[in-house]
């Protein structure tokens, strides 16, 4: 067994199906069936993936969708429990905006976008689906909202500035008391 192959580097990842789909294929004879699965890949800790997987068989699909799941996997920025700054996200007509929301508030969210945040790690956030309602597309919105979000020391970076003064009102009035 190769370093590669060893199971102590193999990390355990909440993985989600959202969707399982039959999707046809029109053909001379008549139409030819298979499946379309899209995962969810997360570890909870601020990485997250989206796969889709088409095969003859749903075991195949899931199977398919779950390695690009890991594959396409990135980091976000998180801010304690949530995120650092609103943002929204789009994909075809799907639109998300996801917004920062105090602790304890929970994932207000429904569907593809709560399994995407919840396996991202965030558990406190606001969410709301604008346009359309495909589940691909608003799924893969939500993956490029997370994508545009830029950690409190990014943005202090870029600015010239202490973190202190680029973080929200909300968070700097929690820690003067």
């Amino acid at each position: 067994m190769s370093e590669y192959q060893s199971t102590e580097f193999e990390q355990e990842f909440d993985e989600r199906v959202i969707e399982i789909a039959r999707v046809a294929k029109v053909v001379k004879g008549g139409r030819r069936f298979s499946f379309r699965v899209a995962v969810v890949a997360g570890d909870n800790r601020g990485s997250v993936g989206v796969g889709v997987g088409k095969a003859n068989s749903v075991p195949d699909a899931m199977r398919k969708a779950s390695e690009r799941a890991r594959k396409t996997m990135h980091r976000v920025a998180l801010f304690n429990t949530t995120i650092p700054h609103e943002v929204i996200g789009r994909s075809g007509g799907a639109r998300v905006l996801l917004k920062p929301a105090s602790p304890g508030t929970g994932v207000i969210a429904a569907g593809g976008v709560r399994a995407v945040l919840e396996s991202a790690g965030i558990s406190d956030i606001l969410t709301k689906s604008l346009g359309r309602n495909n589940l691909l597309n608003v799924v893969f919105a939500t993956m490029d909202a997370l994508d545009q979000i830029k950690s409190p020391e990014e943005v202090a970076a870029l600015r010239g500035k202490s973190v202190k003064e680029v973080l929200p009102f909300w968070e700097r009035r929690k820690q003067h008391g």
